[in-house]
């Protein structure tokens, strides 16, 4: 069964910090590429940033870069994201997605499995 479970939500003030993380088991995780999502209030979920299998490959929306940063341990089977300079803005809902074809898509509809989500919560 394949399960992702993020972590390391919470509140914190603007231009704060936060790291997530996304435990995954069940699968071939070192193969799939790997991404994280937000979803505000009344909004759709959206790309944040995503990592391809390899590691080598990293993409970010224009709201996060230079701020945000995905990486991944294969040997841990875990995605962190490094979240600096927090803003009011990235006040949302996260979700870390698992995709099989290991490109590390930025289209959500490419994921095959997604964590719980957890919330984060910048205020200014």
């Amino acid at each position: 069964q394949v399960q992702l479970v993020e972590s390391g939500g919470g509140s914190v003030q603007a231009g704060g910090s936060l790291r997530l993380s996304c435990a995954a088991s069940g699968y071939s995780f070192s193969t799939y590429g790997l991404g994280w999502f937000q979803e505000a209030p009344g909004k759709e979920r959206e790309y944040v940033a995503t990592i391809n299998w390899r590691g080598g490959s990293t993409y970010y929306s224009d709201s996060v870069k230079g701020r945000f940063t995905i990486s991944r341990d294969n040997a841990k089977n875990t995605v962190y994201l490094q979240m600096n300079s927090l803003k009011a803005e990235d006040t949302a809902v996260y979700y870390c997605a698992a995709d099989q074809w290991g490109s590390g898509s930025t289209n959500p509809h490419a994921y095959d499995f997604w964590g719980q989500g957890t919330q984060v919560t910048v205020s200014s």
